[in-house]
């Protein structure tokens, strides 16, 4: 265990620590990665028995920084309270936030790109499992998620007894056609940039115009039409453009500046291969019946990209879940826009679960 210098794409905090896991690191296609390591956060104290744990997967593009991307939801006397629980939170097996991904260097001192092999969620799980274990977490009061966050979340929850409650927002349970086929013309774009190089690009010519395009395809699916159309309308704005056009080419610069264009390849990608039920012996409904934990599921009612039915599925499946619909016009970006009836949500069933534990335990 380390503290930066980080390899990452954009800084991050200060407090960023790195674990280095020992021996290669199995992959669920077979292949092995050789020296992973895994950037991480970690608010409050942990208790004696190690069992005080709170764990927070961030989204496609987030960081282990939930302070910065989830302002408010950790700290003392917060939705999730620091004076309470330990928060542990850590950038995803694949991501260019300081852990393993395609953004890291090789032995030749070149960086991965494309060169990183396809991983899928159970492996980002894998890794902070091991993360968990190093920590010696004995158990988990909650694993916390939204979008690609979400779906770790669930992946958590169905293969680690540890987990004593799930909070999913905003996901799905495998991913469907819809978001598969977003996904590949937003990966469709990063290709189509002459720097692309198949992915083996250099750092001083990198797709940023690729990227950039990929953003502003996924910043229309992460609001709504009434979102679009009340912020916007059909006012004009900087050189002639209309605003909505200048918005998102302004999200697209944004993003090339913070987030490494293979990396967003490689995560894409993985969220297209999310399905729970996939090898585990039954449908993904008989899958998501296996979670026995408390659950809370949150839709965003205005969200196109997983829309509300997915959510419900997912509890409708999991006998001891509690189903909640934030009210937001912002649509899948509802969860970061409309955050205080969130935090309410969040709040209130970790104290009914903490509650619950405590009258089975007593």
């Amino acid at each position: 265990m380390s503290t930066p210098s980080v390899t990452s794409a954009a800084p991050v905090s200060d407090l960023t620590r790195v674990l280095h896991l020992p021996g290669p690191f199995a992959l669920e296609s077979g292949e092995a990665l050789p020296d992973v390591q895994i950037a991480y956060r970690t608010w409050g104290r942990l208790n004696a028995a190690r069992s005080n744990v709170v764990v927070v997967c961030h989204a496609l593009t987030g960081s282990a920084d939930v302070d910065d991307w989830w302002p408010g939801l950790v700290g003392p006397g917060a939705t999730i309270d620091t004076e309470r629980w330990f928060v542990v939170c850590s950038n995803v097996l694949g991501g260019c936030y300081g852990s393993s991904g395609p953004f890291s260097y090789r032995t030749d001192g070149k960086r991965f790109g494309l060169g990183f092999p396809q991983i899928n969620i159970r492996d980002m799980v894998g890794a902070q499992r091991l993360l968990l274990d190093h920590l010696g977490v004995t158990y988990i009061q909650a694993v916390v998620g939204p979008s690609l966050g979400g779906m770790q979340a669930l992946e958590w929850a169905v293969t680690d007894a540890r987990v004593g409650g799930l909070i999913a927002v905003g996901t799905s349970a495998q991913h469907s056609a819809w978001c598969i086929g977003i996904s590949e013309s937003q990966r469709a774009a990063i290709a189509a940039d002459p720097a692309w190089e198949g992915g083996l690009y250099t750092d001083d010519r990198r797709p940023q115009a690729g990227l950039a395009a990929a953003r502003m395809m996924a910043m229309v699916s992460y609001r709504s039409w009434s979102n679009f159309d009340h912020r916007f309308g059909r006012e004009a704005g900087d050189q002639h453009d209309y605003s909505v056009a200048s918005y998102l080419q302004y999200q697209g610069r944004k993003l090339v500046g913070r987030f490494d264009a293979a990396s967003y390849y490689r995560l894409t990608q993985a969220m297209d291969n999310h399905d729970l039920g996939r090898g585990r012996g039954g449908s993904t409904r008989s899958v998501l019946a296996r979670i026995s934990c408390p659950s809370l599921v949150v839709s965003v009612n205005s969200d196109v990209l997983y829309p509300p039915r997915e959510q419900a599925f997912i509890a409708d499946a999991i006998a001891n879940s509690r189903y909640e619909i934030l009210d937001s016009e912002h649509g899948h970006d509802g969860f970061l826009i409309d955050v205080e009836p969130l935090y309410e949500m969040i709040r209130s069933f970790l104290t009914d679960a903490q509650q619950a534990k405590q009258r089975a335990t007593a």
